[in-house]
């Protein structure tokens, strides 16, 4: 790697869907280990962050680092070190839980063999080796929630990357996921993680981000932001007489 410290490096990345501006001169950083919740509403620019990020979609101007590698010019090198959990279920409906796992690590040049060997223990860990011969129809929401962390992990990458992970799932999914996500992070990873629940980033996450109409509004460790008085906001409805 270029450069082990910083992990993620964006640098006045501005992003257009024809006439509409998603992301504006958006500059971070996330470093190496770090677990990093990116928050926002709807709209804000999260997923269009990541798909930047990813190369899923290209930014009009600005720069993107992945620790050192140019996700533009240097795409390949940089995609091997992202592992991305998507909130969709896009699974090829032919194939059985296992087949999908070998078929992503061979997208890395991964050997079958390994590719096998890493498919097993992933279904392991995630509980899902009961349903390694079966397609992904066959499985509850959050069973494919978890075949998700698993595609994004079957080659090993050095960030993990999670579009609200939790959403929808039910309390015991929710911090099931939560405790997978908190022992791969001490195992080394870096893991940003986007979700709407103030709960998940101040239980998980280390470093806070916060973005909205496109605009990095603050980004610090987590006590810091907690404690920033100024992004409290008080609401109030006011109704007539009856």
């Amino acid at each position: 790697m270029r450069n082990s410290e910083i992990a993620i490096a964006l640098s006045k990345v501005t992003k257009f869907y024809q006439k509409f501006q998603a992301l504006d001169n958006v500059s971070f950083e996330v470093k190496r280990g770090d677990f990093f919740a990116f928050l926002g509403p709807n709209g804000a620019g999260k997923t269009t962050t990541i798909n930047c990020l990813t190369g899923l979609s290209n930014h009009q101007s600005g720069e993107i680092q992945v620790f050192g590698y140019d996700t533009t010019r240097e795409y390949i090198h940089s995609r091997r070190l992202i592992g991305l959990c998507s909130q969709e279920f896009n699974f090829d409906p032919f194939l059985t839980l296992h087949q999908l796992l070998v078929y992503q690590a061979g997208y890395f040049g991964i050997l079958p063999w390994e590719a096998a060997r890493r498919a097993d223990r992933l279904l392991e860990r995630f509980q899902l080796t009961e349903k390694r011969n079966c397609k992904h129809r066959a499985l509850s929401s959050g069973m494919k929630k978890r075949l998700l962390l698993c595609r994004a992990l079957i080659h090993d990458p050095e960030i993990l990357i999670l579009d609200e992970p939790t959403s929808g799932c039910d309390l015991e999914l929710k911090f099931l996921t939560w405790d997978y996500l908190t022992q791969l992070n001490k195992e080394g990873k870096t893991i940003f993680l986007t979700t709407h629940y103030m709960e998940e980033a101040e239980k998980l996450c280390k470093t806070i981000g916060i973005i909205n109409h496109g605009r990095i509004v603050r980004i610090g460790d987590k006590k810091s932001v907690l404690q920033d008085k100024s992004l409290e906001a008080v609401f109030l409805e006011v109704t007539g007489p009856e």
